[in-house]
Parts: structure tokens; C-alpha cells; sequence
């Protein structure tokens, strides 16, 4: 019973699996997974798990796949059911679809048909029910007709207007009023006012045709007949016309433009452009714009403050006078008015735009007057008050003024006016350039400018090199000879320069703060005192590299005044003026006469008998840097500023390179002159030495002891000492060391020379070398070269071969120079030559001993 209940429980056969259409759409659906599933489920647990001694059994597979197919077979059943019911509303939609496209295509065909029959009606007009062609059926014929009715409008305006134009000329000449106009004008209105305008012209024109008589003509131009003339009888004519049409249209004008003036107190902005408009058709706006521009406030209260002085005080004026001074920039009152110039001119650019329809014409007849008026007025004032104070001081002011002007225009031109924010237009920017150069033409015109700078810069100079050139024609002058005939020249130009300035000084037209000015940078007190009274010093006649800057400085501001207040093409021309100036003041007045006077001072003193004075030396070096800083300002600055001019800045490259040959020559005339004092001087002092100097008695071996030197040679080094010093403040670098080295050697060959000349004995021999060793340490504190160096050792030998022995002799023998003539014979070469050796040796007291002999001849 048991095992039936539990038969009973249990299938008979294994269940098949269960799945729906759902497990087919999944995208993880795999075939050989869903089979291997299918065989699992159909093998029983038993068998999957245990080992594998049992017989395989297929039927459950089989079973399991069996199911599986009818399971299939019936979702197969319901997917092709379901598909052909989505087949068939499928078909149903297109069916629907397609009515729907054809009842639109339809509806379409009868719009495009209906719009068609629309064209053809209105462009192609049909026969009527009485077979007539319709006259008002299609857009043409309406656009004719609309024509045709302007047409006709037209010509019944002209027709009303001739009628009315006839009224008015039978009314003026026949009671000499225009009634009809005046009714007309006191409606008001724009319209009205335009039609009073030019009915009032035809009128006139009509005047001048139909009643001659009125303008002062004989003729009646053909008009006559049946006892009429004009239109007019004879008998019945009174009134003239012409009078009658002036008064009316002064008045009609007056009206306008006391509306316009009303308006333009109220900020109407559209009147004004309506009376505008009325009196630009009427006389061509001229008088608008003259109420416009000549009653604009601006004017008026700039008109009651033109008599008003120009505000600097006076340290501002004699700042602007002061050449060393920064110039203190525009002045004050024409700095206020070109300051209010600038905001009513914008502010007023944007009332004429929406004012007059011709408004650039309006801006520029404001502009010219605001320039030719206010600016200009002011101008003149400030540079006649700049007259009365200095020549400097005007050309500073001038440019001030200009740059300061200058600016306005841009900042006019950036802003844009009546153009705003755009730049202003081609017209009103030619407009404001040709004001400037009209403002600045009468004192730019020609050379003019560039003669007032030269003028300004020679008074100046004058000035400064007053005490300079005093000094230097007060200087004696080399009597007789070339280097007197050298610096004739240059003499010439100091006396010229001199008198320049005195008479300048004396000129009744020159103002007190320029006298004072003048005064003060010649350093003078009394302009009163004569030109042969006034002191000058030694440090008046010197060079000063502080007043070459001044110099340079002022005329670096010039050049800067000149490139902007001439004009481009000019420049090369200008600044070669500027050139000859600089040339002819600084080269040759300040530096050329320096060296003139120093080479003088060197030539007197090549033969000179007392110690020659080198004060003239240091002079040099100032000469040297003010040449220097001269021609680096001519080449970076003067030329480069006349490169557009080929010739010019060739000219001006010739002048300049002149210029400096002739400095560099004068300072090498000066040191070569100066080589030859200090060589003079050496031989002269060498002349003094004494013979017992280097033959001392036996009494003077005790003073000889505590002398280190002969009074000779510490006279000579002495001297050598004073020179190098003078001569390191003159130059340096190479032209130091070469002239360093020829002294040197000079110096070498005179000694050299000099100890042939004196017997020695042995305490003499002594004295020799400490001669010679201090000449050598003297000389070679000098910067000198290699080879001056070696020569100089040649001095150390021969202080030997006075006081070594025989043997000593003989060894150094042995190393001479072959022959009499060689390097030894001149005393510069590296190897003392046998000549001299014998011509030193000889001079030793026991010359003539065995020993001494014995080497001499085996020379």
C-alpha cells in the first residue's frame, strides 16, 4: 500500500519544460545553451551525479526534446497569429494613408487652380457679359490707374498751385499786399511755411520777367499789347512788386528764424530741423546758419573775455626764457580755451546733427569760426606777450601752443563730431588740418621758423662762450709762423662771435628778461661796463664738458621744436642749418680755439729755457669728449633726420667728417708738439750734467753715500713724472701707451747717448746705475709697449759694464750684437751691439788696464 500511495504521488515520467515567446525575445538567448538546458532537465539527478556504470538510457532525451517541440509548435502557432494581425492593420493604415494623400493632392489641385484663374484675371483681362474686354479686372490695369490718378492729382496740384500763384501776383500788383501768402503762413506748420518759401521765389522770378520796372529795367521784355504792359495798365500800375516780395520774404525769413531760435532754446530738436530745412530751400540756409553760429553763447562770452590778459606770472615767463629750464608747457588761457573748445564742440556736434539736414556744412562754418575767431585771437595774444619776454621764450611758446592745438584736432578727429563714435568724416578732418596750418602759416612761412631757432641758439652760444672768447682774444698769439697762420681762422671766428654778442647785447629791441638771461649765462654782472673791462680767468679760457652738454641740450630742443613744427620735406634743410651752427660754434669757436691756444703754449716752449709749463695738456681731454658727444650727436641724430635728402645728408657726412679731421689734428699737432718739449727739455737738463758727477773725489764719498741720484737725473725724473701726470689727463687707452712709448724711447736714446759721453771710476760707476735703474723704474710707471719695455733692459746693461770686472766683461761680451751698426748702434734694439759696448767700456777709468784691454780686443 505504501509503495502504491507513493507510485500514486509521482508522474510516471519526468515533466517537460516550461517556457513562453518571452524567453525566445531576450537578447541573451543562445541556441546551444537553450539545448543543453533541454538535456539537463531531461536526465534524472541520479544518473547526473553518480558514476557512469549504468547503460545509457535515451528515452528521457527523447521525451524531453519531444515536449520541447510541441511547446514550440504551439508558440509557432500564436507568433503566426499574432503576425498576421499586424499584417492587417498594416494594410488598413496604408489604405488610409493613401485616401488621406489623395483628398490633399486634390485640395492642392484646386488651390494651384484657383490661384491660376486668380493670375490670369487680374494680369489678362476678360470679356465682360457684354463681350466687352474688362477696363478694372487685373493688377496692372490697377497699378496704371493708380498712376494715372497721381498723374492727375499731380497736374490738379499744379493747377491749383498756378491758379493760386496767378492770385497772388494780381493781388501783390494790384494792392501791392499778399494777403493770400499771408493766410497761408499764419497757419503755422512746416508745409505751410515750405509753400510760402516757394511760391515767394516764383514770385520773384515773375517780378523780374513781368515788371521790369520794379528792378530797374527799361524794356518790357516783348510783353506788350492792346495798351498792357506786363499784364499791368499803364494808368492803373502803383505798386512795386519787387519791394513788396522783399519785404514779405524778410519777414517770412525773420519768422523762421525766430522759431528756429525758440526752438533751439527749447531743445526742439524736429522744429529746428523744419526751419532748417524751410531756409536751406528758401536762400540756401545761409542765414540759419549765420544766427546759428554768430549768437552761439560761446562766442559771446568768449567775445567779453578776448581783452583779458594772458595769466603766467613772471617766474613762469622767465622759466620759459631760461634755456636750461623745462619749458612749463601752454599757457594757461589758451590751455582753458582750447579745454572749453574741445567739450562745446562735441557737445555742439550732436545738437547740428539733429538741427540741420545739411549738417556737416553747419560743423564746418562753426569750426572755422570757433578757429579764425576765439583760437587764433588768444594765439596772438600769448605770442605777443611771448615777444616782449624772449626770442626763446616765443618759440617755446609757439610750440606749445601748436602741440597743444595739435592735440584738440586729433582728439576732434578720434571723437568723431557729428560722426560719432566713428571717426569724423574725410571733409570735417580736412577741415580741422587746414584750420591748424592756418593758425600757425604766419610765422612758418619760408624760413622764417628755422632763422628765429638759429637766431635764438647763436644768441645763446654767444652768450655762453662770451668770458671764453674774451679770454682768448686777450691771449698773445704766436708772433710769426705757421701755426700762427693756422689758427688765423679760428681768431676770426672769435672776435666775430664776441662782437656778435655785444651788439646784440646793445640792440634797443632786445626785451629786459632777455638782457637778464643773457647776462646770466655769460656770467656777466654789468652790461653797462665796456667789453675791455670785463675780468676774466684762467679757468674762463678752459674747456668744460658741463657747457658743451648745455650747448648740445639746447640745441637737441631745437631739433625737437623744429621736426615738429616744420614740415617733413624741410627737415634736411633745417637740421643742416642747425649743423653749420653746431660746427662753427662748438667746433670751431670752443674747440678749435682751445687747441689752437694749447699748441701755441707747446710751440712757444720747445725751446724754452725754464721748465716748460703743462698746463695746457688736461685741456685735451675735454676737447676729445666734447668732439666725441658732438659728432655722436651729429651721426644719431642730425644726419638720420636728413636721410630722405640724399644730397643734403651727403653734404652734411662731408661738413662733419671735415669737422672732426681738423680736432683730430690740432690734438695731435698739441701732443706731438708736446713730445717734442718734453724730449727738448730731457737733452737740455741731460746738457747740465756735470763731469765730476761720475768722478767723485775721495773727499766726496761721504755725501756721495747719502745721495741716491745725481741732481740731473732727479731733475729729469722729476720732470718725466710731471709730464706722464699731465699727459694721463689729457688721454688714454691706446693714444696714452703710444705716446707713452715714444717719449720712452726717446728718453732711452738720449741716455744712452749721454753715458758715452762721461769718464767714470769706480764710485762714479756706482752712481751710474743708480741713475740708470731710477730712470728705468721712472719710465716704466708709464703704460708702454713689449718692445719699449726690452729696449729699456739695454739701459740696466750698460749701468753694469761700469762697474763689473774683467771676467764680467768678457762673459757678457760674448753676447753682443755682431758689427758696429747693429740693433746696439741706436740704442733700441734687444742686444747691446759691439760698438757701443766698446764705446761704454772705454769710458771706465781703467780702460786701459790688461784685463779691460784684453777683452776689448778680442771683440
Amino acid at each position: 500500500m505504501e509503495r502504491g500511495g507513493s507510485s500514486a504521488s509521482r508522474p510516471l515520467f519526468p515533466q517537460g519544460p516550461s517556457f513562453t515567446l518571452d524567453d525566445f525575445s531576450s537578447k541573451d538567448f543562445i541556441v546551444s545553451d537553450f539545448v543543453d538546458s533541454l538535456a539537463e532537465a531531461a536526465l534524472p539527478v541520479s544518473r547526473r551525479s553518480g558514476p557512469a556504470q549504468h547503460a545509457f538510457d535515451p528515452k528521457p532525451l527523447i521525451r524531453g526534446f519531444e515536449s520541447a517541440l510541441s511547446r514550440l509548435s504551439v508558440l509557432s502557432e500564436e507568433l503566426q497569429e499574432k503576425e498576421s494581425e499586424l499584417l492587417s492593420q498594416v494594410r488598413r493604415a496604408e489604405i488610409q494613408h493613401d485616401q488621406t494623400l489623395e483628398t490633399l493632392g486634390r485640395k492642392l489641385d484646386q488651390s494651384m487652380a484657383q490661384f491660376e484663374a486668380l493670375d490670369l484675371t487680374l494680369n489678362n483681362p476678360g470679356p465682360t457679359a457684354n463681350g466687352n474686354t474688362r477696363a478694372d479686372g487685373g493688377g496692372n490695369i490697377a497699378v496704371q490707374i493708380g498712376e494715372k490718378l497721381e498723374e492727375l492729382d499731380r497736374k490738379r496740384r499744379k493747377a491749383q498751385d498756378a491758379n493760386f500763384l496767378i492770385q497772388c501776383w494780381m493781388e501783390v500788383t494790384e494792392t501791392g499786399q499778399l494777403t493770400s501768402l499771408e493766410e497761408i503762413q499764419r497757419q503755422g506748420g512746416a508745409e505751410n511755411k515750405v509753400r510760402c518759401a516757394v511760391i515767394a521765389r516764383q514770385l520773384m522770378r515773375i517780378s523780374q520777367r513781368l515788371d521790369p520796372a520794379s528792378w530797374g529795367q527799361a524794356t518790357t521784355n516783348g510783353f506788350r499789347g492792346n495798351g498792357i504792359t506786363n499784364g499791368v495798365t499803364g494808368t492803373n500800375r502803383r505798386h512795386n512788386t519787387r519791394e513788396a516780395l522783399e519785404k514779405f520774404s524778410e519777414l517770412l525769413e525773420q519768422d523762421l528764424l525766430r522759431q528756429f531760435n525758440n526752438s533751439y532754446r527749447r531743445q526742439n530738436f524736429d522744429d529746428m530741423m523744419e526751419c532748417a530745412r524751410v531756409l536751406y530751400d528758401f536762400n540756401g540756409g545761409a542765414s540759419v546758419i549765420a544766427a546759428f553760429v554768430n549768437q552761439h553763447q560761446f562766442f559771446i562770452d568768449r567775445d567779453q573775455l578776448i581783452t583779458d590778459e594772458v595769466t603766467m606770472d613772471g617766474e613762469t615767463w622767465d622759466q620759459l626764457a631760461d634755456p636750461d629750464s623745462e619749458p612749463p608747457g601752454v599757457e594757461p588761457s589758451l590751455q582753458s580755451l582750447v579745454d572749453e573748445v574741445r567739450i562745446v564742440m562735441q557737445e555742439e556736434s550732436f545738437i547740428i546733427k539733429r538741427a540741420f539736414p545739411y549738417y556737416e556744412t553747419v560743423l564746418i562754418k562753426f569750426i572755422q569760426r570757433v578757429f579764425q575767431q576765439s583760437i587764433q585771437q588768444r594765439l596772438e595774444m600769448v605770442l605777443d606777450k611771448a615777444t616782449t619776454i624772449s626770442s626763446l621764450a616765443f618759440l617755446r611758446s609757439l610750440h606749445s601752443s601748436r602741440a597743444y592745438i595739435s592735440a584738440l584736432v586729433e582728439d576732434l578727429k578720434t571723437h568723431g563730431l557729428t560722426e560719432h563714435p566713428e571717426p569724423c568724416s574725410a571733409q570735417i578732418s580736412q577741415t580741422l588740418d587746414q584750420q591748424l596750418e592756418e593758425l600757425f602759416v604766419p610765422y612758418l612761412v619760408g624760413n622764417s621758423y628755422i632763422e628765429r631757432e638759429k637766431r635764438s641758439l647763436e644768441e645763446m652760444y654767444n652768450s655762453l662762450l662770451f668770458k671764453f672768447t674774451i679770454y682768448h682774444s686777450r691771449r698773445k698769439k704766436a708772433p710769426t709762423g705757421f701755426m700762427a697762420a693756422i689758427a688765423q681762422q679760428g681768431t676770426q671766428l672769435i672776435a666775430s662771435a664776441k662782437d656778435a654778442y655785444m651788439e646784440r647785447l646793445e640792440s634797443s629791441d632786445l626785451t629786459p628778461t632777455q638782457k637778464r638771461t643773457m647776462l646770466r649765462v655769460a656770467g656777466v654782472q654789468d652790461s653797462s661796463s665796456n667789453k675791455n673791462d670785463i675780468e676774466v680767468s684762467e679757468e674762463d679760457g678752459v674747456l668744460s664738458v658741463a657747457n658743451a652738454k648745455r650747448m648740445i641740450g639746447w640745441l637737441a630742443e631745437s631739433v625737437r621744436r623744429t621736426l615738429e613744427m616744420g614740415s617733413s620735406s624741410e627737415t634736411p634743410k633745417d637740421v643742416n642749418i642747425l649743423l653749420n651752427l653746431l660746427l662753427t660754434t662748438m667746433g670751431q669757436v670752443y674747440v678749435e680755439t682751445a687747441l689752437d691756444a694749447a699748441l701755441d703754449q707747446a710751440t712757444s716752449q720747445e725751446n724754452s729755457k725754464t721748465e716748460p709749463d703743462l698746463s695746457y695738456l688736461p685741456n685735451l681731454r675735454p676737447a676729445v669728449t666734447i668732439t666725441n658727444l658732438m659728432s655722436r650727436f651729429i651721426n644719431t641724430v642730425l644726419i638720420r633726420l636728413a636721410e630722405s635728402n640724399t644730397t643734403v645728408r651727403r653734404s652734411m657726412e662731408a661738413q662733419s667728417k671735415v669737422a672732426i679731421e681738423n680736432t683730430e689734428r690740432k690734438v695731435n699737432a698739441v701732443i706731438k708738439s708736446t713730445l717734442d718739449v718734453a724730449i727738448n727739455w730731457v737733452a737740455k737738463l741731460l746738457s747740465q750734467q756735470k763731469k765730476v758727477d761720475f768722478r767723485p773725489k775721495d773727499n766726496d764719498l761721504e755725501g756721495l753715500v747719502d745721495s741716491l741720484q745725481t741732481p740731473t737725473c732727479q731733475a729729469i725724473c722729476t720732470f718725466l713724472s710731471k709730464v706722464a701726470a699731465c699727459v694721463r689727463q689729457a688721454i688714454d687707452g691706446r693714444n696714452l701707451e703710444v705716446f707713452s712709448s715714444e717719449l720712452a724711447l726717446a728718453v732711452h736714446r738720449l741716455l744712452f747717448e749721454h753715458f758715452k759721453k762721461f769718464h767714470v771710476n769706480a764710485t762714479g760707476a756706482l752712481m751710474v746705475t743708480k741713475d740708470i735703474a731710477k730712470y728705468v723704474s721712472t719710465v716704466k710707471e708709464w703704460p708702454l709697449t713689449k718692445e719699449v719695455e726690452q729696449s729699456l733692459e739695454l739701459l740696466t746693461e750698460v749701468g753694469y759694464l761700469f762697474i763689473i770686472g774683467p771676467e764680467a766683461l768678457r762673459e757678457r761680451s760674448r753676447n753682443l750684437a755682431s758689427g758696429s751698426a747693429g740693433a746696439g748702434a741706436s740704442g733700441s734694439g734687444k742686444k747691446l751691439g759691439k760698438a757701443d759696448f766698446k764705446a761704454f767700456v772705454q769710458k771706465r777709468e781703467d780702460a786701459s788696464s790688461v784685463g779691460v784691454q784684453s777683452v776689448l780686443s778680442g771683440l
